[in-house]
C-alpha cells in the first residue's frame, strides 16, 4: 500500500531552503501521526512530494492512513497508488488497464499521464496508446476528453509506473509547527473553534485559553471541543489548555461597571488575563474569533479600545467573514453540531451596549474594578496538556466498564458525529446498533430501558467514556463502552456555542 503526498501549492513556490524545511517538518509530523495511530509506514522525501510505503495491507490501516492524510496541515492532496516496474510502454499499459478495468466498465473515460525520466515516448503518446487499449480490451463505453465519467490517472517515473487508485483531498495550509505558537481564546462556539482551526491549518501550534463563565458543565464541553480540534487536525504536536475561572470577574463587572461598558470591559479583562497566560507560556500572539460588527463589542472602535490592554499581537482570522461563512466552515470541520448545542454562558449582557467605545471613559469606569479579583482568577488558573483534559475532566470515568465482546442482549449505541459514522459505518453481526449522536443522548434518554445494557461507541473511546459515566449517574440502566480490539483510547470527538470570550 503506497501513497504519494503532494505539497500545498504555496509551499512549492517558497525558496529552496524554506521549502526544504517545511517538507522536513511535514515528513516528521506524518511519522509522528502514523506512530501514534500504531501504523507501520516509511515516509520518504521525494523533493516535490512525499512517498509513504505502508507495511500493513489491511483495510483498517488503510482507512486510518487516509484519515491522517486528509487532516494533516501542509498537504495539498494525496494519491493512493499501485506502483509497478515496467520495461515497455505496453507493460505499463497493462498495469493501468488491470487497475481500472472494473471502474471504466460501461462508462466514458479519458487517460491522463504524467511522465518524468527518459523514455522513447511522450506523455501524450502514452495517453493515446493506453486509451485505445482500454477502449478495445475492457467494457468501457467510450472515450470522452471533455466530460469523462472516469479519469484514468497514472504517473510514469523512470522505470516505474504509479497507477492512481484514488485522490485524497488534503487540508492545505502549512505543516504544523512551521510558523510558531499562538494562544487561542476558546469558548466552544462557532467563532472561536473555527478561528482555532484556521490557525492550526496555517501551521501554528494553537494552545487554548478558556475563561470559565458557566461552571463545570461549560468547562467539560469546551475541553471536549478543544480536544476534538487538536486530535483531528493537530495531534502531531502537544499543546496546552489553560482554564481561568472568571465567574468572580463577571460578578465584579456586573456590580461595579457602567452597564453600557460591560461588554468591552469584560473583553479587556480577558485580554489582560490571556496576555499573562501567553507570557507564562512564552507565546507571542493571541487569537480570537471576533468578526467585525458581529456584536456590539466587535465594532472597529471597540476592538481598538480592547486591544490597548495587551502588548501581544492579536490575530482575528474571522475578521471579514460573515456568520454564515463561519457556520459553514464549522459544519465542514465537524464542529457545527457541538457549537449549536453548547449552552450560551454570556454573563455580561448590556441593555444598551456601546458600539463606539471611548478609551478614556472605559479606563475611568475600570477604576471601580478591583484588580485583585482578576489576580485571584489568574492565581487559580489551571494549565493542562491537551491530551489530559478529557481523562481528567471528571472523577469516576475509570469506573465505566469497557467491553470488547458484547453479550447478545447488549445494544451498541454509536454516538459519533453523523458524518463520521456515515464514512465508516459500525456493522455488527450479533448486536443491534443504534445511531444516536452524543449531543442527542440526553434528549433521547427515554429510548433506553433496563432490559438491556447499552454500550456506547466512538472512534477513540473518550467521548463514549464521558457520556456513559454521565448516563450511569442516578440511573437504573447500565451504560458501558464498546471498544473494538483495534481501536485505541483515549482521545475525543465533541463541541458547542459562542459566549463573550469568543
Amino acid at each position: 500500500m503506497k501513497f504519494v503526498v503532494k505539497l500545498f501549492p504555496e509551499i512549492t513556490i517558497k525558496s529552496k531552503s524554506a521549502r526544504k524545511q517545511m517538507t522536513k517538518i511535514l515528513r516528521q509530523n506524518l511519522q509522528v501521526l502514523f506512530r501514534q495511530h500504531m501504523l507501520s509506514a516509511d515516509v520518504q522525501n521525494k523533493w516535490d512530494s512525499l512517498l509513504i510505503i505502508m507495511n500493513q495491507e489491511d483495510d483498517v490501516s488503510r482507512r486510518k492512513a487516509i484519515d491522517i492524510l486528509s487532516h494533516t496541515p501542509g498537504i495539498g492532496f494525496s494519491l493512493e497508488i499501485g506502483e509497478y516496474e515496467f520495461t515497455t510502454l505496453d507493460d505499463a499499459y497493462q498495469r493501468v488497464r488491470d487497475e481500472y478495468r472494473e471502474r471504466v466498465a460501461g462508462k466514458s473515460f479519458c487517460v491522463r499521464i504524467k511522465r518524468a525520466g527518459h523514455h522513447d515516448f511522450t506523455s501524450h503518446q502514452a495517453e493515446i496508446y493506453m486509451g485505445g487499449g482500454i477502449l478495445k480490451e475492457t467494457d468501457a463505453a467510450s472515450v470522452s476528453l471533455k466530460n469523462p465519467e472516469v479519469v484514468v490517472n497514472a504517473e510514469i517515473r523512470n522505470d516505474r509506473v504509479q497507477v492512481v487508485r484514488q485522490q485524497i483531498k488534503g487540508l492545505g495550509g502549512y505543516p504544523l509547527g512551521s510558523q510558531g505558537d499562538v494562544l487561542s481564546l476558546i469558548s466552544g462556539g462557532f467563532d472561536s473553534t473555527v478561528a482555532s482551526y484556521l490557525m492550526t491549518r496555517r501551521g501554528l501550534k494553537t494552545h487554548f485559553c478558556f475563561f470559565n463563565l458557566g461552571g463545570s458543565a461549560h468547562e467539560i464541553g469546551v475541553k471536549q471541543v478543544a480536544h476534538y480540534l487538536w486530535s483531528t487536525y493537530g495531534e502531531s504536536h502537544k499543546v496546552k489548555f489553560v482554564t481561568v475561572p472568571f465567574e468572580e470577574v463577571v460578578t465584579e463587572i456586573l456590580t461595579k461597571i457602567e452597564t453600557s461598558q460591560m461588554g468591552v470591559v469584560l473583553k479587556r479583562m480577558m485580554f489582560r488575563a490571556a496576555s499573562r497566560v501567553a507570557d507564562d507560556l512564552r507565546l507571542p500572539a493571541l487569537v480570537t474569533g471576533e468578526a467585525v460588527a458581529q456584536v456590539a463589542s466587535q465594532t472597529i472602535t471597540n476592538l481598538a479600545v480592547i486591544d490597548r490592554v495587551t502588548d501581544h499581537m492579536v490575530l482575528r482570522p474571522l475578521a471579514a467573514m460573515d456568520k454564515q461563512e463561519i457556520i459553514n466552515t464549522a459544519r465542514r470541520i465537524g464542529t457545527e453540531a457541538f457549537a449549536a448545542n453548547m449552552p450560551e454562558y454570556c454573563g455580561v449582557i448590556s441593555v444598551n451596549p456601546t458600539t463606539m467605545g471611548d478609551r478614556k471613559r472605559v479606563e475611568e469606569t475600570e477604576l471601580n474594578f478591583d484588580m485583585a479579583v482578576l489576580e485571584d482568577a489568574l492565581s487559580r488558573s489551571v494549565t493542562q496538556r491537551i491530551d489530559d483534559v478529557i481523562t481528567e475532566a471528571e472523577s469516576g470515568l475509570e469506573d465505566v466498564p469497557i467491553v470488547e465482546t458484547p453479550k447478545l442482549n447488549d445494544i451498541i449505541v454509536d454516538i459519533r458525529h453523523p458524518a463520521e459514522s456515515a464514512d465508516n459505518p459500525l456493522q455488527l453481526t450479533n448486536n443491534r446498533v443504534l445511531e444516536i449522536p452524543f449531543y442527542e443522548l440526553e434528549s433521547r434518554r427515554t429510548e433506553f430501558n433496563d432490559e438491556h445494557r447499552y454500550l456506547l461507541y466512538c472512534q477513540k473511546g473518550t467521548m463514549s467514556r464521558i457520556h456513559a459515566h454521565h448516563l450511569n449517574i442516578d440511573s437504573t440502566i447500565s451504560f458501558g463502552i464498546f471498544n473494538e480490539p483495534d481501536i485505541r483510547r483515549p482521545l475525543t470527538d465533541a463541541q458547542q456555542k459562542e459566549p463573550a470570550n469568543a
